[in-house]
């Protein structure tokens, strides 16, 4: 089994100081909830893909997108689109709003996405990819990266012909998620297939898919000796899962952070996102988000069915503090009760 690598990973001019890279979510991956992994020890945070579209016709919606802060730093902007002007132009725009690395979506298997030509149907014609990557490369300075799919069928082929022409046209790393664009999120990731792009190309490759367990970053790593891992899903309502990696990778044990740790967590993505959003919108988007957190507790259900008309801060600290109460209580005693 290769060793873990643990060494300063260098996108262009960008430092990473460990492998953990936070995968670009959308509806998720907004700024309050990229601070919280960062604070966690993430070494790179992406925002949810911005449509290229949107961004050069001065789209509110877009612009809010690239919102950032100094301390979630190095932070990579990710967009989207078919058209290589427009992506360029886009790309100038990210640059300018402080981005430290643009990353440029071929994975996105959505309908709408797709019917577009964007995202993962990119990957049916690496012409199109090509010319992409060139007027993207020489619209900016700063690092580009690549997020891909195997492609259109489970051999890889494509993957290594995008990697091929990401590197040949000047891109600084790629990120391969290894299901292809008819499974969507389902099946299983061959992990293969990063190995097989990371043996094609000698810029840093960056794995993604199917890390579940804290230790599965770790296997993936010397499985398939990727620079660095895309950790998505598992870090939703978990952002200790990279403290915990981290952890790992020192050969420490990958502890769970105590009750009143989680609720931490939850009370400051509760105050980032009413300062962030406001607190009217912050509040509809926390009636689904906060939940997130209580995952694995006990009478997390319930819990999650009380945030769900939630309409101001206030009321939603009173939810989450009887939460906490009741939890502690019970865990004290074994009697507590929950109340709403």
């Amino acid at each position: 089994m290769k060793s873990v690598v643990t060494n300063i990973i260098k996108i262009g001019a960008v430092e990473l100081d460990n492998i953990t890279v936070l995968a670009p979510l959308a509806g998720i991956t907004n700024l309050p909830f990229r601070l919280l992994a960062k604070e966690a020890g993430c070494a790179l945070v992406c925002s949810e893909m911005v449509s290229a579209n949107g961004l050069i016709h001065r789209s509110k919606k877009s612009y809010e997108l690239l919102a950032s802060r100094p301390e979630e730093k190095p932070l990579s902007i990710q967009i989207f689109g078919s058209d290589p002007t427009v992506m360029a132009e886009a790309a100038i725009l990210v640059a300018a709003s402080g981005a430290d690395i643009i990353d440029i979506n071929l994975g996105c298997p959505v309908k709408k996405v797709l019917k577009a030509g964007a995202g993962v149907a990119l990957m049916q014609t690496p012409a199109k990819v090509e010319a992409i990557i060139q007027t993207v490369r020489k619209a900016v300075s700063i690092p580009v990266t690549i997020k891909m799919r195997t492609g259109w069928d489970a051999s890889g082929g494509q993957a290594l012909r995008i990697a091929e022409i990401a590197q040949d046209n000047g891109v600084d790393a790629v990120a391969l998620h290894p299901r292809t664009a008819a499974q969507g999120f389902r099946g299983k990731a061959d992990w293969s297939l990063i190995a097989a792009v990371k043996q094609h190309v000698s810029i840093p490759v960056i794995g993604n898919g199917d890390i579940v367990e804290v230790q599965d970053a770790v296997k993936m790593q010397t499985e398939t000796g990727c620079d660095a891992v895309m950790i998505g899903r598992a870090a939703i309502g978990q952002p200790w899962f990279f403290s915990q990696v981290l952890a790992l990778l020192k050969g420490d044990e990958a502890s769970t952070p105590a009750l009143a740790q989680r609720f931490d967590v939850m009370k400051r993505y509760l105050q980032d996102s009413i300062t962030f959003f406001g607190e009217q919108r912050a509040c509809r988007i926390l009636r689904s988000h906060l939940g997130w957190f209580a995952k694995g507790l006990p009478f997390s259900s319930r819990f999650r069915e009380s945030l769900t008309q939630i309409s101001s801060q206030d009321k939603a600290l009173t939810l989450i503090n009887a939460y906490q109460d009741s939890l502690e209580n019970a865990f004290a005693d074994d009697t507590g009760l929950m109340q709403f």
